[in-house]
């Protein structure tokens, strides 16, 4: 599978495109002046202890206070608070942890007052971006996350991960991390990880090592609400968790970000340098690899698939429902059964896309289109767990119920990812609005496409906007969009401007001039 990234850079924000093999799977927008990030590492003062909640809330210089429950302390709290405090005071002079003398680990079972008391210093990690009208969650768990490696501070342990089967390069990770790490510094070795040189290991460790380094020289002097310790930029992010050998290009259109980009891949992978690319072209970069045109068929209320079978996706405070109809779909050929087996498997891949698409977090509850062969349930169920294999975020899939339910809980770290895809209305100058003009082509294709196959007409006549009509025909022999027709379809489509008609509507008629309703 091929990976690409494609970044465009204005002077608001960063947005950032992730495809596989040309079809966008993730959309991530980050604003210049963005604060609060997961991974963020602040100085904050508590201001209330809530024993009732067995939580504290935290000024890190957000509108609302952040929310820090007992759960999220961490088993070394009173080491890292016992850290911050001699720091500040000037009896810790070296960022280094090899003579500091751990606390001991706080109780599971323990009550946040006895740990954090109202007006004390505490660092702490962004682990969820404010949402809505909540104050970001944090974390006195720290962790600096690099490309090989996590580096987790007042922690001996050393795990590797799960995802690693081969037993001996576990042992060689192991064996090299007992060696080369600092004291009192736990390490996580990530997943690609795997067969890397001695030299990258240790390369990457010190590069975390030199920032917690900078987080004990902004401590120093450091006064709360401060950040101390900005995460990495999106752009970065991504490129660590996902640079690999299916990604084959990366595309930019700013220079500085290109160059920022080309020193950061020189750093983690030096061998990947080839693979960024400048991007001068004329036309916007979203438009010139169809990525806008992907965005606004993706996003809103509808999304259609190319059977025309299509989700209806609705949200709510609570959760997030996702309705599956199978539209124009249905095959006269085939079994009830079978028709909706097609329909939901289809459905299950659009659906594990859109939720990496827009980052739905919370609960999902889809509803599948009933089938009552327990076969075909499972077959669907297995479909959509294999589909959600890539997904990054934590998530958890429950069995299809009696009524073709399926719920799905995913971790929400950051808002959702909202675009607006409506657009104002030619015809009625603003009072009404209409699904967007790039995918109207689109969709005179997909109704013709149905007519032809599905219905069987022939002789079929076309009404649209003459404006529309030049376009569909411009072009001559070869070239305009009815010859394509005529060759896909080996049926000659005659298209006529209506001035009566509406700029975006379209009417398909049959031999005899009576209207073609689907």
């Amino acid at each position: 599978m091929n990976q690409e990234l494609i970044i465009n850079s204005t002077p608001n924000e960063v947005v950032i495109a992730l495809l596989h093999d040309k079809r966008l799977v993730e959309l991530h927008r980050e604003k210049n002046n963005s604060k609060f990030s997961v991974g963020d590492i602040y100085l904050g003062k508590a201001k209330k202890v809530m024993t009732g909640l067995n939580a504290a809330f935290v000024d890190v210089g957000y509108e609302k206070d952040a929310f820090l429950h007992y759960l999220d302390l961490g088993p070394q709290a009173n080491s890292l608070l016992k850290y911050v405090e001699q720091t500040q005071n000037g009896k810790q002079n070296v960022s280094n942890l090899m003579y500091f003398k751990n606390e001991p680990e706080i109780k599971k079972d323990g009550k946040i007052n006895e740990i954090i008391r109202s007006g004390q210093n505490v660092l702490v990690q962004v682990a969820k971006e404010p949402i809505s009208a909540k104050g970001p969650r944090i974390t006195t768990e720290i962790s600096l996350a690099g490309r090989y490696l996590v580096l987790i501070p007042f922690s001996d342990k050393i795990s590797v991960s799960s995802k690693l089967r081969n037993f001996d390069e576990k042992k060689r990770l192991k064996d090299l991390m007992q060696t080369i790490k600092p004291k009192n510094f736990g390490v996580i070795v990530r997943t690609v990880a795997e067969n890397k040189p001695v030299a990258d290991l240790e390369a990457d460790l010190n590069d975390l090592v030199k920032r917690w380094d900078d987080c004990f020289n902004m401590l120093k002097t450091g006064h709360p609400p401060l950040r101390v310790l900005g995460e990495v930029d999106r752009t970065n992010a991504i490129l660590r968790d996902f640079l690999n050998a299916s990604f084959n290009a990366i595309h930019v259109n700013d220079t500085k970000v290109y160059e920022d980009l080309k020193l950061y891949i020189k750093t983690i992978s030096p061998d990947k340098l080839d693979i960024l690319k400048l991007y001068n072209g004329k036309l916007p970069i979203f438009d010139a690899y169809g990525i806008e045109k992907q965005i606004k068929s993706l996003f809103g209320k509808t999304i259609h698939m190319k059977s025309g079978a299509y989700l209806v996706v609705e949200h709510t405070e609570a959760l997030h429902v996702i309705d599956v109809n199978s539209g124009n779909r249905a095959k006269s050929d085939s079994s009830q059964e079978e028709n909706a087996l097609e329909v939901n498997i289809e459905s299950a891949i659009e659906v594990a896309r859109q939720l990496r698409l827009r980052d739905m977090g919370g609960i999902i509850v889809v509803d599948f289109i009933d089938m009552h062969n327990p076969e075909n349930r499972k077959l669907l169920f297995d479909k959509l767990k294999e589909e959600m294999k890539s997904d990054r975020a934590k998530h958890n899939i429950l069995p299809p119920s009696k009524f073709g339910l399926i719920q799905i809980t995913r971790q929400r770290l950051r808002p959702e990812v909202n675009v607006e895809v409506l657009e104002t209305c030619p015809s009625c100058n603003g009072t009404g609005k209409v699904q967007p003009s790039i995918l109207f082509v689109d969709q005179i294709e997909n109704t013709l496409r149905f007519i032809l196959k599905e219905q069987n007409q022939k002789h079929i006549t076309l009404n649209v906007h003459p404006y529309i009509e030049a376009f569909i025909t411009k072009g001559g022999f070869l070239k305009s969009k009815q010859w394509k027709w005529y060759f896909e379809h080996k049926q000659w489509i005659k298209v006529l401007g209506m001035a009566s008609q509406s700029f975006m509507e379209f009417k398909f008629f049959n031999k005899d001039g009576d209207e073609i309703v689907v």
